[in-house]
């Protein structure tokens, strides 16, 4: 197993984990449930911790796809800097659920502030994480680039 193949297991990681944690977290919200927002402080940190692995394969993936023929160094690098913006809000959202997993622990008056601002701060990961799986996928397939758009058979003018 090589870098490229690493890569691809371990980066859906930083871009899913999140997405599960603000379902979580809106659920702790709508439950008022302590331990349910808990949880979802305990994947976002999960999700900062494996954007570690999800950057360094991705630099020897790096070195493997761009010696491919038909791939674009224009959409690796793309995906590295949206990628590189992903990680660091991930881990501006662990510091944040660090903290809040704390304030909410010690049942402290401000730990739905900071629920909150790991809400907010998580729509805005949400985005990143979208953009970022986009442009890793473009990478390698050419049929989700934007303007590729495949026509359907049997659409393309009349046969009458």
């Amino acid at each position: 197993m090589n870098d490229a193949h690493l890569h691809l297991v371990v980066n859906h990681f930083p871009i899913i984990v999140p997405i599960v944690g603000l379902l979580i977290l809106i659920v702790g919200f709508l439950m008022k449930s302590d331990i349910v927002k808990r949880v979802a402080f305990g994947l976002f940190i999960f999700a900062s911790l494996m954007s570690f692995p999800a950057m360094y394969t991705g630099e020897g993936a790096e070195e493997i796809v761009e010696k491919i023929s038909d791939v674009s160094g224009d959409f690796i690098h793309e995906h590295e800097e949206l990628a590189e913006k992903l990680a660091i809000i991930n881990h501006l959202v662990a510091v944040l659920s660090i903290f809040g997993f704390w304030a909410n622990l010690k049942q402290k008056s401000f730990a739905n502030y900071i629920a909150i601002a790991v809400l907010c701060l998580g729509l805005v990961g949400v985005y990143f994480a979208k953009m970022t799986g986009t442009s890793g996928g473009e990478i390698r397939h050419t049929e989700i680039r934007a303007g590729n758009a495949v026509s359907n058979v049997g659409e393309e003018g009349d046969d009458d």
